[in-house]
């Protein structure tokens, strides 16, 4: 009995070691913060990257972190607009930091997302209005994922020097240069960076340089995605000149680094911030470091250019709402890629696509989604929906496969599964033909219908079987 008991205990004690680190363990863990502390000081004292690591000294307890090396905890500083820092930080840490006197408030630097020819013939700004000579001294801030120097957008033929306001840098490599168009480059790591991704302001995802030239890219004519769509593609403000900053990586992109970003390029001297990102927006302003940063570029005299989301149109779906920030949301367009669905029985429905895939008018077997599912993966209604892996690829080799709309969960056809390179094409649903192009890499034949069109295909299907 008493050895029983004196195992028991000794249960009881190792439970409770372990609930001990545990709690000891999630109460250290460290994540980056960002420390908000307003403007410069008015009295002239310098803010230095010293004075945030002697601030971090204080609140960093280095009796119980003793091989805790202060600078390394310290991510960015802000000192050339505004005044602050980002640091890896526990939450005590932070609870302690927000009680401190000039501290005007501490949360996390979360990450976020990126959000994205004839656009502005459409909404009235057509190439033939021109432009005046002082739109070269424009310089817009472009905040985003980089951008591709080399393109055609951004040459620099018949541009002059950077106007004598700039104050910024290019902060390339040898991989990178900038020119009279791109007239400057930053690039600012975060936590999530990882060795794959590209060490410099050069665009590894292409949302950056795109957003780039639709604010200031230079007229390209016969641009086109393989013949679809050819036209004069240029920005709104093609004489304009274009400064990056590359805050996005392959994980997201950083508050800490958008605020790092800002407090730069409201010094460098730019008169436009352009910042296709977002997140939800925090219920305090003072909490929210998209709104802390623009409004700080907006008390400059700069005008802030961001996302306001790829939601909606539900409540509560628009992001970037401070009374100082321009968001910008997608909206309606004047043209729309067609591509047609023509059966057997003479009939044809109209469907949307952005595809290179030409079926030289020939005709091919149908078959539904739902009757060719994969042993492995086709279970419930994953088929129906032609979701992942679930189809048979054997099944529906040489056919055109028709697919269910997504269900309530966001289920539809899967990309990079292995049914779409066996297949000839497939027809996709929705409760509605949307306006905007849907799928458009497919690796075959592909044309977005609605749910009245897929039901009248899908009642072909069973006649002709």
């Amino acid at each position: 009995m008493a050895l029983r008991w004196f195992l028991l205990l000794r249960l009881i004690g190792s439970i409770l070691f372990l609930v001990d680190v545990t709690h000891s363990a999630a109460r250290d863990a460290r994540k980056a913060y960002i420390v908000y502390m307003g403007d410069k000081p008015k009295n002239g004292m310098p803010v230095t990257p010293d004075l945030h690591v002697n601030i971090l000294r204080d609140i960093v307890d280095s009796s119980i972190n003793k091989d805790i090396a202060h600078e390394a905890l310290l991510l960015h500083s802000y000192k050339r607009s505004f005044h602050g820092f980002a640091a890896m930080l526990t939450e005590q840490e932070a609870q302690k930091l927000a009680g401190m006197d000039g501290v005007v408030s501490v949360f996390p630097s979360t990450k976020v997302s990126v959000k994205t020819t004839t656009s502005w013939n459409f909404v009235g700004f057509p190439e033939s209005i021109g432009s005046g000579p002082f739109e070269s001294d424009i310089i817009i801030g472009v905040l985003d994922s980089g951008i591709w120097p080399e393109l055609d957008s951004f040459n620099d033929v018949g541009f002059g020097p950077p106007p004598k306001k700039w104050k910024g840098i290019c902060q390339g490599n040898n991989n990178f240069t900038c020119n009279n168009k791109i007239i400057g480059a930053r690039y600012y790591k975060d936590s999530a960076f990882e060795e794959e991704d590209i060490q410099s302001p050069r665009d590894s995802s292409g949302h950056g340089t795109h957003c780039a030239s639709i604010a200031a890219g230079n007229a390209v004519s016969n641009a086109s995605i393989n013949g679809l769509g050819l036209g004069t593609a240029r920005g709104a403000v093609p004489s304009a000149r274009i400064a990056v900053y590359k805050i996005c990586w392959d994980k997201g992109c950083g508050v800490a680094e958008f605020l790092a970003a800002i407090d730069d390029a409201i010094a460098d001297g730019v008169d436009i911030i352009s910042a296709s990102t977002g997140g939800a927006a925090p219920a305090d302003f003072l909490n929210d470091g998209f709104a802390i940063g623009a409004f700080h570029a907006t008390v400059n005299g700069i005008l802030v250019s961001m996302a306001a989301g790829n939601e909606g149109p539900q409540k509560k779906t628009v992001e970037n709402i401070a009374p100082w920030q321009l968001s910008v949301a997608a909206t309606t367009t004047n043209r729309q890629f067609i591509t047609k669905v023509k059966l057997g029985n003479g009939k044809i429905y109209q469907g949307l696509s952005v595809h290179i895939h030409d079926l030289q008018g020939k005709f091919y077997p149908l078959i539904y989604g739902g009757d060719a599912p994969s042993k492995e993966d086709g279970k419930g209604d994953d088929s129906r929906f032609c979701v992942g892996d679930s189809l048979d690829a054997d099944k529906i080799k040489g056919k055109i496969v028709l697919c269910d709309r997504p269900d309530k969960d966001g289920k539809g056809a899967g990309d990079g599964a292995k049914w779409w390179n066996a297949s000839m094409g497939v027809i996709l649903t929705g409760k509605q033909v949307v306006e905007e192009t849907e799928y458009a890499d497919n690796p075959c034949a592909a044309s977005y219908v609605n749910l009245e069109d897929n039901s009248n295909i899908y009642k072909y299907i069973n006649k002709t079987r």
